[in-house]
């Protein structure tokens, strides 16, 4: 067996201090002169050798190997509480129709034959969190006045009152409330504006997990020819989601299904 090298006794000089102690009788004192090492080491070794056990044992210190242990298990906690807490905010359903929209951006990507030179074009998403209909729109940028206009479109297709928009911080959606162009919308058509906190994008879950689909179903899954083709998939795709494709956080209805559920429940 390869002995460490800073190890001060082997296995053989750990079975000579028992023998010395126990059949030649010789005092801990002189063992600790003899063999050169500490008191606490000489007990150990008298100690392991009624079992027999001379092998060198890992110094590692057992308070540190624990502590490290406790904090891999505190880490693992506060894990599965903060999914179930992501857990529970997706599936937190609102009590009726525009009671709260949420709304995101997300850049798309650079079509094939475009170069880093071209500008991007942005995608604005809003999602009613009671029936999960979908409204979107393919912007130029993603400053105030493209969130506005995004925003006074989805009031103009809104069958429904929007009583509260949900958005994260970013400078299209929140600023100067006096200045602000999609603030003073919100405004004028009395809707109340919330925030999600600093750093809890889940808070906003809805809104980013169709962005995700989209790209997923929609823009990964077409050839584009160019971008006007792109806008209109993109209509085709959003009819699609509105009326055919089944959503489990709403009983696997379609959102057409949920208004017409709640608008006209004799009818079902």
């Amino acid at each position: 067996m390869m002995i460490h090298k800073n190890t001060k006794l082997t296995p053989l000089q750990r079975k000579k201090v028992y023998d010395d102690y126990h059949k030649h009788k010789i005092r801990k004192c002189d063992l600790i002169k003899k063999y050169q090492v500490s008191r606490p080491t000489i007990d150990k070794i008298l100690n392991r050798g009624r079992k027999k056990d001379f092998s060198i044992h890992s110094s590692e210190n057992k308070r540190f190997t624990c502590l490290e242990y406790g904090i891999k298990r505190l880490s693992k906690i506060e894990k599965r509480i903060e999914d179930k807490l992501k857990k529970k905010a997706r599936r937190y359903n609102k009590s009726y129709p525009g009671e709260m929209v949420h709304v995101d951006t997300k850049r798309l990507p650079l079509l094939s034959g475009e170069s880093s030179k071209d500008t991007r074009e942005y995608l604005f998403v809003g999602i009613d969190d009671y029936s999960r209909e979908l409204y979107v729109s393919i912007m130029p940028d993603k400053t105030q006045i493209s969130s506005s206009n995004f925003l006074s479109q989805m009031i103009e297709e809104c069958p429904y009152t929007i009583e509260q928009i949900y958005s994260d911080n970013g400078l299209e959606y929140k600023g100067n409330s006096e200045k602000h162009e999609f603030m003073l919308t919100c405004q004028k058509n009395k809707m109340e504006q919330r925030f999600t906190k600093v750093k809890h994008p889940w808070t906003n879950g809805k809104a980013e997990r169709v962005i995700r689909t989209l790209l997923e179903m929609w823009h990964d899954k077409i050839e584009f020819k160019n971008r006007d083709h792109r806008k209109k998939e993109l209509i085709r795709f959003v009819n699609y989601y509105n009326t055919v494709k089944p959503h489990k956080g709403i009983d696997n209805n379609t959102p057409m299904e949920q208004l017409i559920k709640y608008f006209y429940p004799t009818e079902l």
